[in-house]
């Protein structure tokens, strides 16, 4: 007998909805404390959760979350460029050529819990007293952020990468100096639009020439023959 909608439907298999209590009610503490600030958030059960905040918000935020949230411990900071590289992917070969967005068009995407501008800064705080953690991710519209330097004494290095590697000022920090590169060096190195000039002039090292397994090559030299 032929299977009915009936039968069907009782087969179906039912998503299983993880909840992360934990979670939900950090997210939920946060957005009553902080209100419009947060401008969006993502859980990940089990995992960690994100909240995208305001740039004018930054270090309020941040502040909040050592003073309220108790999260005295400062995992990293980090700046994010979403532009697609113009170069294409440093791994393919053939990077003489920009490639003209107009006819290959590429959208920015921002992950979790979104974003609106090309540039971010992310920064992962864990409290180690209530076992938890969150990472707080902000819009840099302007390339231009409050220090946070005064809540976590340890974002002084960090921050001073970020401006470096994106060109991502903070605002009150001691001293934006060179961390890697020579002060005279110009540009920003992970910026996507930044050439990699070392991968036009040699592939990238990970492109390698692989031998087929035996066997694998039978076939187009039999087809080649018989052409």
């Amino acid at each position: 007998m032929p299977p009915t909608d009936a039968n069907v439907e009782e087969t179906e298999e039912v998503e299983e909805v993880v909840v992360d209590d934990a979670r939900e009610a950090l997210v939920a503490a946060f957005r009553s404390e902080l209100g419009d600030a947060i401008v969006e958030h993502h859980i990940a059960p089990g995992h960690d959760a994100w909240l995208r905040v305001t740039a004018a918000s930054w270090f309020e935020v941040i502040s909040t979350a050592r003073g309220e949230f108790h999260m005295n411990y400062l995992d990293f900071l980090a700046g994010m460029d979403w532009l697609p590289s113009p170069y294409g992917r440093s791994e393919d070969s053939g990077l003489d050529e920009v490639i003209d967005d107009a006819e290959d068009p590429q959208e920015m995407t921002w992950g979790y819990a979104g974003g609106e501008t090309r540039f971010q800064v992310f920064a992962r705080l864990c409290s180690i007293r209530e076992n938890n953690s969150v990472t707080i991710k902000v819009d840099v519209p302007d390339l231009v952020l409050d220090s946070i330097v005064d809540v976590y004494a340890g974002a002084e290095w960090h921050e001073r990468e970020t401006y470096e590697m994106f060109g991502i000022r903070f605002d009150g920090h001691p001293g934006l100096r060179p961390l890697y590169l020579p002060t005279d060096f110009e540009g920003h190195p992970l910026r996507k639009d930044f050439p990699l000039l070392a991968r036009h002039i040699k592939p990238w090292p990970g492109l390698v020439d692989v031998e087929p397994m035996p066997g694998e090559g039978d076939d187009e030299a039999a087809a080649e023959g018989e052409g």
